[in-house]
């Protein structure tokens, strides 16, 4: 926790620097991360607690996010929420809890999700009468809703978006990528026809690959989920993967074509132009929290977090540098009309408590990941100017005072597109070709997207998995159809895919 800002609430006169006492509480940022290359789950958990983005709660596998986290997802909500506004959506909310006798109206629903209820049975002092659900996601309680609302095609679509939280028992929790209890949007629609269903699935992906690539920073493949890793009740399911900085990959988000099998479960019908009456088509998208963790392993080093601007809570920090009080009003004069003048503009944030000295200041903004510090001193004061470092590659620039509010954007949105690059880079150095499933062996360990050949069966699937722990990522859209043969089996096969360990 930082201390607030008490130099602009005093209403007395600001005490020597040598009267002022000392602090204390001293926030963990003194302390070290855990290098990525001796163990990066290690410096995963080491960045997420020391950087204040969560903790762990009292129930074991939950989480409580911490303003600076709930600021990142925030700003990544919002501005998510602004895309699926602007694509015609409208926001809802559904309730937390849900019948139990749902879960069971859609066979391939309840069989994907039961190891992973929660259950009420109790309330009120008594034994309900029947058991209800927290929610593991809401497909079940939407449709039943939809088709309260739906009587003719003129009713549709319907295009609704919720922003929730869901439960799913996790047995292995780790922070932002897997827990109990986390945050998400969850998007769900009925349309007339096929055709529709399947044109609004792809719109939500590419939404998901434009958020991930403009907002996060963070390069996707996009693709098709195989039958076995496919969303249960789903007739097709999408995705974005993106990989991290170990080489493993992360889904980062999924869009559904649930064809009719929810509205047959839930009887969501309609009258169609002929008269005919008919079962809506659905589908369901969603992203959650994990993207948090998504820009934490993309893009954070051993430092600390590196934060893609778009998103960062704070942009842009002032550290006034000082040593006498005579020297500090002139100082943070100069660092709040900076402030006043980036008003609106930027997030910043002026660092002036006493108790750190710059170095101690520099240190844990760094770990926080703030994408540029400003540092201002006396001499910065006489000179007219400041110095602007970037926290990914750490280069300084001396900025006139007077060019601050027009340079700092600029320099912001160019840090924006270097950590996609960066990304980029990497991702492409670690993605290969293999045909050999003896050199897909040898490689996995290393990490990586590996492109080979599949003959489509759940049987090679599984073989590979068991053996070398690696799934189909997915079918890439993109990537184009080539004949070859199964780097397994020999068989024929139309199109790589992509081959990874995965979080």
């Amino acid at each position: 926790m930082c201390p607030q800002n008490y130099a602009h609430r005093r209403t007395s006169p600001i005490p020597p620097l040598a009267l002022r006492p000392a602090p204390r509480y001293h926030p963990p940022m003194a302390q070290k991360l855990t290098p990525m290359s001796k163990d990066f789950s290690r410096w995963y958990t080491d960045i997420v607690q020391l950087a204040e983005l969560a903790d762990h709660a009292p129930v074991k596998g939950c989480m409580v996010i911490r303003p600076y986290g709930f600021g990142l997802w925030e700003n990544m909500r919002d501005k998510l929420d602004r895309m699926i506004k602007d694509s015609g959506h409208e926001n809802a909310y559904f309730p937390m809890l849900i019948p139990e006798s749902f879960m069971k109206k859609e066979a391939e629903h309840v069989e994907g999700f039961a190891p992973e209820l929660a259950i009420v049975t109790h309330a009120g002092g008594k034994k309900l009468e029947e058991n209800l659900v927290l929610r593991p996601t809401s497909e079940t309680v939407i449709y039943h809703m939809y088709a309260k609302w739906t009587m003719s095609y003129r009713d549709l679509p319907i295009l609704i978006n919720q922003w929730a939280n869901v439960f799913r028992w996790e047995m292995r929790p780790r922070f932002f990528l897997r827990t109990m209890e986390f945050l998400w949007q969850e998007g769900h629609t009925a349309h007339r026809t096929e055709e529709e269903a399947e044109k609004e699935t792809r719109l939500a992906l590419e939404m998901y690959r434009e958020f991930a690539e403009k907002v996060l920073a963070v390069p996707v493949i996009v693709g098709e989920k195989t039958a076995s890793e496919r969303f249960a009740g789903a007739v097709r399911t999408y995705c974005i993967e993106a990989m991290m900085r170990d080489g493993k990959a992360l889904q980062s988000g999924t869009s559904h074509m649930l064809g009719q099998n929810f509205a047959k479960a839930f009887d969501l019908k309609f009258q169609d132009k002929d008269g005919e009456v008919r079962f809506a088509w659905n589908t369901s998208w969603g992203v959650s929290t994990r993207l948090v963790g998504a820009v934490v392993m993309v893009h954070g080093d051993d430092d600390g977090l590196v934060l893609p601007p778009v998103i960062a809570p704070i942009q842009a920090v002032i550290i006034p540098i000082y040593r006498s009080d005579e020297e500090r009003t002139g100082v943070l004069e100069a660092a709040n009309k900076i402030k006043e003048a980036t008003k609106g503009i930027v997030r910043i944030k002026i660092d002036d408590r006493d108790q750190y000295k710059p170095g101690r200041k520099f240190a844990e903004w760094e770990q926080k990941g703030v994408p540029i510090r400003i540092e201002i001193g006396p001499k910065d004061v006489a000179n007219s100017q400041v110095v602007f470092k970037r926290r990914h590659d750490r280069e300084k620039e001396i900025v006139p005072l007077d060019k601050v509010a027009e340079l700092l954007p600029e320099r912001l949105a160019e840090v924006q597109q270097l950590l996609f690059d960066r990304a980029k880079a990497f991702r492409d150095e670690k993605t290969m070709t293999v045909d050999s499933y003896d050199e897909f062996k040898e490689k996995i360990g290393d990490g990586g997207f590996f492109l080979a050949h599949w003959d489509g069966t759940d049987e090679t699937e599984a073989k590979i998995k068991g053996e070398t722990k690696a799934t189909i990522r997915c079918i890439p859209l993109e990537l184009g159809q080539e004949e070859g043969v199964c780097m397994v089996t020999g068989k024929p096969s139309k199109q790589r895919v992509v081959f990874a360990r995965a979080y």
